[in-house]
């Protein structure tokens, strides 16, 4: 198979897409585009004029949302139920009280001191979701972010609509959320696992080999910042409001799609002494590195050859 690549950059992150049918690439491309400036007009909390925004807007009231919204919505508050509260929509407040309001390319790296408050976020428990009638009720002063599990959505629903578009197998990586879909290359499709997911193709890290499903990783070491000398980052315990402080700066995860593996780290990270033996409960296979750069590694992760 000849593997044709196009690099990009889409919210707020690197995007590549790969697809097993070079001559197929311009086709997968503008499938993957549809799909992420669907995600991007629906779930960015960074634009006013997104439909995020104006629910936000609505505070208090039951509103109409897009198919698209309502699966994302859907998406994050499944999560949230299978990480125990882990990973929590409702933290839009709280990560915005720590310095994150902007597209992260536009906020500051360095900064004046600002009141850190411990304060639980508001719950997940506390937004409304009708499936059937397709309506969301959130209450004042609950914030909304999907940044994490919108993006993981948006790889595994670009990875199928570029396979559908082609008939080729597909990969799609947004800032390092990995999705496939459709056959894979004879050797399977060969994904470097680095903290940062914008580091060259040289640069120290491990290899793996997936032929479907989904890699997510999440760290605390990339999108951070500080202020008055305090180092933040963008992972929030729901728990204190503040960022996640546990054992693990970066934890990455295999599982049947993106958005689980997405769900699964980002939970690992603020989960902290007690993820090993949740990943493990799952059968998911994980890779975790402390703060110190050892590495643990969880159901059938593979040793480096």
């Amino acid at each position: 198979m000849d593997v044709g690549v196009a690099d990009d950059r889409a919210l707020g992150t690197g995007l590549r897409v790969a697809v097993t049918a070079s001559e197929r690439l311009a086709d997968a491309k503008a499938a993957v585009d549809a799909v992420v400036a669907e995600i991007d007009q629906s779930c960015s909390r960074f634009r006013s004029d997104s439909e995020l925004s104006r629910l936000h807007d609505s505070a208090g009231r039951e509103v109409r949302v897009s198919p698209m919204l309502a699966t994302a919505l859907r998406a994050a508050l499944r999560g949230a139920r299978l990480s125990d509260g882990a990973v929590d929509p409702t933290v839009g407040a709280a990560v915005k009280l720590i310095g994150y309001c902007d597209d992260f390319e536009m906020t500051a790296r360095d900064g004046a001191a600002i009141p850190l408050v411990v304060r639980p976020v508001p719950g997940w428990q506390r937004i409304t979701l009708d499936d059937a009638r397709r309506t969301v009720m959130v209450p004042p002063g609950v914030e909304i972010d999907l940044g994490s599990t919108a993006k993981a959505l948006a790889s595994d629903l670009a990875a199928a609509a570029a396979h559908r578009a082609t008939g080729a197998g597909a990969l799609v990586s947004l800032g390092g959320d990995v999705a496939v879909a459709g056959e894979a290359p004879a050797t399977g499709w060969h994904i470097r696992v680095a903290e940062d997911s914008s580091s060259p193709p040289e640069a120290e890290g491990e290899t793996i080999v997936i032929r479907s499903g989904g890699v997510a990783t999440s760290s605390t070491t990339v999108r951070r910042w500080t202020r008055g000398g305090v180092v933040l980052h963008h992972i929030v315990d729901p728990l204190t409001g503040q960022p996640a402080t546990g054992r693990w700066r970066t934890v990455t995860v295999v599982a049947a799609d993106c958005l689980g593996a997405n769900i699964a780290a980002t939970a690992a990270i603020v989960r902290a002494h007690r993820a090993v033996g949740w990943l493990n409960s799952f059968g998911l296979p994980g890779r975790l590195v402390d703060n110190d750069g050892a590495v643990v590694r969880t159901w059938g992760w593979p040793e480096p050859g």
